[in-house]
């Protein structure tokens, strides 16, 4: 399950890896028209590209792609197995502590 890949390379900061996981779900959702699930994706996507943009020193697309990750966070309700998007979403808060501070 792709959901559960992209903890582990969040776990291993692997955030560039961890954005292509999801890009499958994200256009699946997008194709069938379920429009929350696909911005629900597409925030936890948003959340892993930022913190690979902070590190390459690029603080101010960091900053909007961020954003757009907390824009979107509300929108995990929607998706089946909620729980693990949950605790991806709680794993990249974590993350962006860690590596932004």
């Amino acid at each position: 399950m792709s959901i559960e890949q992209f903890i582990e390379a969040i776990k291993e900061e692997k955030f560039v890896e961890a954005h292509e996981l999801l890009e499958e779900e994200w256009r699946y959702y997008k194709r069938i028209e379920e429009k929350n699930k696909a911005k629900a994706v597409q925030g936890l996507i948003n959340g892993a590209t930022a913190l690979a943009l902070y590190r390459k020193k690029r603080p101010d697309a960091y900053k909007r792609v961020w954003d757009v990750f907390k824009k979107y966070n509300y929108l995990l309700k929607e998706l089946d197995s909620n729980e693990k998007y949950y605790e991806a979403s709680n794993l990249l808060e974590l993350k962006n502590k860690s590596v932004v501070n």
